[in-house]
Order: structure tokens, then sequence, then C-alpha cells
């Protein structure tokens, strides 16, 4: 029996999983810091919520890294015609907040049906390019795959939600750039971007157009549309190297930095921690994503390779884009950080991400293993 369990836990990436748990503790130990500071009972609601969903998403975890990853390929289209039927459930009666239409109310529970499209849309092009890759340096084959982003992409900017149509886009072409895709489809792919830039541009929303003005000049307007971006950096600057500590730090302690246990998470994190504590959370999603990229790299067939590759960079993009906006290098964007940022969708969704990693790991695990004790 003992020997049983024990080769259960061999089919497990010890390391993903160690980096995964830090990352979790790290966000929970930010969450309830967060609290400790008068009349601050929204945020230990939050951190309480936050256990809850951890809970419930290591339950489903747990399932999940136990099932073939297989299943997922048997079940794709259904998978995106629910993300699909999601998407339009939440447009036409979804819940409003901050001027975006994003959730579903279940009473108990907001769910983000967008969280759940980045996921389905890995599965999906997993399967749609695994099933032609040996075709997939014809033109015709990309723009096949072109046609199952459309639908969520255009549903996800109606929300509006531009840093999630942006995740879609970046996942689509990383898993494409993976098949048989030949160079100058990328380059012209690129150059169609760059040409289509000043058309997209007076599209946008105006808040949109905001942020992109404040992360060109951050400290044109201190007061209005740079001061989230302008509190995130004071922040992140005031932790020094050691961090002022967990019921410490002006921004956050005295509620100056806006959206801190969503968005802008991170400065808190380095408000509190600092820069020590900032590096530990940067190697801890550099581990996760080359974990990632190492479980594609050896996945026992093409779809778990496809399906990995989604999912690094899926985690690789969410990392970056939240970090860099929270020190001033990128726009803000609304993405939350994986793990860490306050969200029951969020969570789940990217304990399920890394239960999928863990099922391909295990697969091949056990093909390594069962051929050992063939020959022994």
């Amino acid at each position: 029996m003992q020997n049983k369990v024990l080769l259960q836990f061999r089919r497990f990436d010890g390391v993903l999983l160690a980096a995964t748990g830090l990352l979790i503790l790290l966000g929970l130990i930010v969450l309830y810091s967060s609290g400790l500071k008068v009349g601050a009972t929204a945020s230990q609601l939050d951190t309480s919520r936050q256990v809850i969903y951890v809970g419930v998403g290591l339950l489903i975890f747990w399932i999940i890294s136990r099932t073939d990853y297989n299943v997922l390929r048997n079940y794709s289209f259904l998978i995106y015609i629910t993300m699909v039927g999601l998407l339009l459930f939440v447009e036409i009666f979804g819940a409003t907040r901050l001027g975006a239409t994003r959730w579903i109310n279940l009473g108990f529970f907001q769910f983000q049906p967008s969280e759940f499209a980045k996921l389905a849309l890995i599965v999906v092009l997993a399967k749609f390019f695994s099933d032609n890759y040996e075709k997939s340096n014809n033109i015709k084959y990309l723009l096949m795959s072109f046609v199952y982003l459309l639908p969520p992409l255009v549903l996800v900017l109606a929300q509006p939600d531009l840093g999630t149509a942006l995740v879609l886009l970046v996942i689509w072409l990383a898993m494409a750039l993976t098949t048989k895709l030949k160079t100058r489809y990328f380059l012209i792919m690129l150059a169609i971007l760059i040409v289509s830039l000043p058309v997209i541009y007076p599209r946008l929303a105006p808040y949109q157009r905001q942020r992109i003005a404040t992360f060109v000049n951050p400290t044109a307007n201190p007061d209005s549309t740079g001061y989230n971006v302008n509190q995130a950096i004071i922040a992140v600057g005031s932790g020094g190297l050691f961090g002022q500590g967990l019921s410490s730090g002006s921004q956050s302690q005295g509620n100056f930095l806006p959206s801190q246990h969503t968005d802008f998470i991170f400065a808190v994190l380095s408000e509190k921690l600092g820069f020590l504590g900032g590096l530990l959370c940067v190697f801890l999603y550099c581990v996760v994503i080359f974990r990632a990229i190492w479980i594609a790299k050896n996945s026992a067939d093409r779809f778990g390779t496809l399906l990995a590759i989604g999912i690094a960079t899926m985690f690789a993009f969410h990392a970056v884009v939240n970090i860099g906006m929270n020190i001033g290098l990128l726009p803000v964007t609304g993405i939350p950080l994986p793990f860490i940022s306050a969200g029951g969708t969020s969570m789940m969704i990217s304990l399920i991400s890394i239960a999928i990693l863990e099922s391909i790991y295990g697969r091949r695990r056990s093909i390594s293993l069962n051929t050992k004790e063939i020959y022994e």
C-alpha cells in the first residue's frame, strides 16, 4: 500500500507543485497583510474567500491531475461551444462593474467566463494543431486556426476587456509558432499588426487610450489618469531591499494604492516584502513557466506538448504584463497575477492549468516507470 502511494506521488512534478504552492502561500500572506489595518473588514473577507477558492481549486486539481489529459481532446468541441455560450451569456445577462460586463453572478460566486476562455482556447487549438501538424505550414490551416480564435476574441473585446483579448491573441500566436509555420507567415502577420495599429488605436475605448498615454508619460497626470501607476511605483520603491513589514507600508495601509488585492497586488507585495520578496515572486513564476516548457518538450504526444506550450504562454504573459504595469514598464491592462491576485475564477483556472501540466508529466512518467519495471 505504501509503495502504491509513493508511486502515485512519483508521477507528480514536485518542483512545479512546490513553486505553485509557494506562490499561493505568498498571495494569501499579502492578502492577509492588507487586512492588518483599522476597519479592513473587506480585505479580511477577501482573504477568507481566497482560502475557500484555493481549497476548491485544490480539490479540482487533484481530480484533473489524476485524469488522462487526452480526455480534453475528445471533448474539445463541447468545451469550445461552452466557452462561446458563456461569453454570449455574459454579454446579455452579465453583471457590470466599473463599466465592464465580465461576470456571471451566481449569488455565492462571481464567475468570469473570460478566464475560462483562455484555457478553453488552449485545449481547442492544441487539438486542431496536433491533428493538422503536418499541414500546418500551409497558410490555409493557419487561417482556419484563427477562425477558432475570432469569436472569443470579439466577445471579450465587447465586454470590454483588452487585456484578456491580448492573452487570447498571444496564446494563439505562440501555439501557431510551435507548429511547422513558416517564418515568412509570422513576419507577414507581424507586419499586418503594425500597419493596423493606426486603425485600431482610434477605435479603443477612451480609458484604454488614456492608459496607453499614461504608459508613454506616467507623470503627465499624476492626480488623474496616472494616479494608479504612480502610486504603484511609489509602493514598489518604498519597500527597499527587505520591505516595510506585513503590517506597514504607507501606500497599502493608507489605501493610496487602488485595486491592491487584484491588479496592483505585486506593488503591495514589494512594499511589504521588499525587493527580495518581489525577486522571490519572479523566481517562482520562472520556475512554473520553465517547468511547463520542460513538460512540453518531454510530453508523450504532440497534443500534450501543445497544451503545455499554451499554458506556459498564458502564465508568462500574465506575469510579465501584471508585474510590468506595477513597475511602470507596461500599460495598465487589468490582467491578474496568477495564484496571487484575489479572484475565484482566476485561482481555479490557474490550478486546473497546473493539474493539466501534472497530468501530461504523469503520463510520461508512467510510461518511463512501466518501461523500467519491464526491464527490471
